[in-house]
């Protein structure tokens, strides 16, 4: 949990400062990628908040109406993250740079901006794209930053519980929080170098296409990675197991011990962000009395937790 708060909060930070300095790029030179990534950087802003939520409300007791606890609210929060914020910057970036491709191809043409009377382009030392350049240069910089903080937390999960590597990790993690905070990290940076690239040949070239195209895909990629998470979220929403492997090597937790006669059913299923319930149905020896199963009762979920820390919450329902 702390691994991934810590994520989350670098990524607030980097991307409430970049979503200032795309809009003011934006401003002094009109251009469609460069909008494209303010949507982005503002959609990422908001992302953390909500995914800070999920954290802060998933760690609430458990009580009467919530007896399992809060911990899908990860779950929820990162969905709506994903469908909302995601959905709906990507859309905003692959509308506005269609339509600037359609309209012309217009892009990248430096705008005066004026408050208070005061024209601030005349102002600038260089040409506006210089700032533009700049400000996606510091973008890529901090996107890098907050890509490898959540980068080390989802490789310490992958070593940690044996993943071959990331595509596996995205299949069984169930901490959607870092794994959010990683595909949009990874995005935005992606995202900021195409816009970099956009802006670049549209100021060499003086063809605004490629201004508004990179718009285009930084909308497309936004979009792509909405309806990825969203999958992902889904599957924990709905409840899913633990991996099978994992099962299998309970399985063999609760079998190790020859009082147990039968294990007749091993369900799992995660509950918050690597925590999983876990309920058992096992037949032991007839000739046990009370104390005795009791205490093998202990030893099982005992044998369970330490098996895989995942594992929170035991029930054990013996049957003759």
């Amino acid at each position: 949990m702390a691994g991934s708060k810590s994520v989350v909060i670098a990524a607030l930070f980097a991307n409430g400062a970049i979503a200032v300095t795309k809009f003011v790029g934006y401003l002094l030179t009109g251009s469609p990628s460069m909008l494209s990534e303010t949507y982005h950087s503002v959609s990422d802003t908001g992302n953390q908040v909500f995914l800070l939520i999920g954290i802060r409300y998933s760690a609430q007791e458990a009580n009467r109406t919530h007896p399992f606890g809060y911990g899908k609210a990860q779950f929820f929060y990162a969905f709506l993250v994903s469908v909302l914020l995601f959905g709906i910057a990507g859309w905003e970036s692959l509308n506005h740079g269609w339509n600037a491709l359609t309209g012309g191809g217009h892009g990248a043409e430096q705008a005066d901006v004026v408050i208070a009377g005061v024209n601030l382009t005349e102002l600038l030392p260089v040409e506006a794209f210089w700032v533009n350049v700049v400000v996606l240069v510091g973008a890529i910089l901090f996107e890098t930053y907050a890509f490898w903080k959540a980068y080390q937390e989802l490789n310490r999960q992958t070593e940690l519980y044996g993943w071959s590597g990331f595509r596996e990790a995205f299949r069984k993690t169930s901490d959607v929080t870092t794994l959010t905070a990683f595909t949009e990290d990874a995005v935005a940076l992606g995202g900021a170098i195409i816009a970099l690239v956009g802006i670049s040949l549209t100021r060499y070239t003086g063809n605004g296409a490629y201004d508004a195209a990179s718009a285009v895909i930084i909308g497309l990629l936004l979009m792509g990675f909405a309806l990825a998470l969203a999958w992902e979220n889904k599957r924990l929403l709905v409840g899913e197991s633990l991996p099978e492997d994992v099962e299998a090597e309970l399985r063999a937790a609760v079998s190790g011990n020859g009082r147990v006669t039968d294990l007749r059913e091993l369900r799992t299923m995660f509950i918050g962000a690597n925590e999983a319930l876990v309920t058992v149905t096992v037949g032991f020896d007839d000739d046990m009395v009370t104390d005795e199963v009791e205490a093998e009762i202990e030893r099982i979920e005992r044998a369970l937790r330490e098996r895989d820390e995942r594992v929170k919450l035991v029930y054990v329902e013996p049957e003759r």
